[in-house]
């Protein structure tokens, strides 16, 4: 259950750190109250896991989910560079996260 926890929290964070970029610097009313909203539910929920879970992980991998997702989220949406350098980059990110995941106790 912590582990689901956390996956949410990460998606929320990706959620809240793209979009970012729709609150025109926290001058959006509405956008800025969804990033607003989000980062608080990511934030809670990696809380709550870390009830059950080594907080070093636990912020690791929410931390690395985020970075990555935002980062595809940033290819995908906003026509940022899909190099292969870059998408290598991104899968070290997901095998340290898979990594940490796989020898947490």
């Amino acid at each position: 259950m912590h582990w689901t926890l956390l996956f949410i929290a990460a998606v929320f964070e990706i959620v809240w750190a793209v979009g970012l970029k729709s609150t025109a610097g926290f001058t959006r009313l509405w956008p800025s109250l969804g990033v607003g909203a989000a980062l608080v539910a990511s934030v809670g929920l990696l809380a709550l896991a870390a009830r059950g879970l080594p907080i070093g992980t636990a912020y690791a991998v929410w931390t690395g989910i985020g970075a990555a997702g935002t980062a595809l989220a940033g290819i995908a949406f906003f026509g940022e560079s899909a190099s292969p350098a870059r998408l290598v980059c991104l899968g070290l990110i997901v095998a340290g996260v898979a990594g940490l995941k796989f020898f947490a106790k």
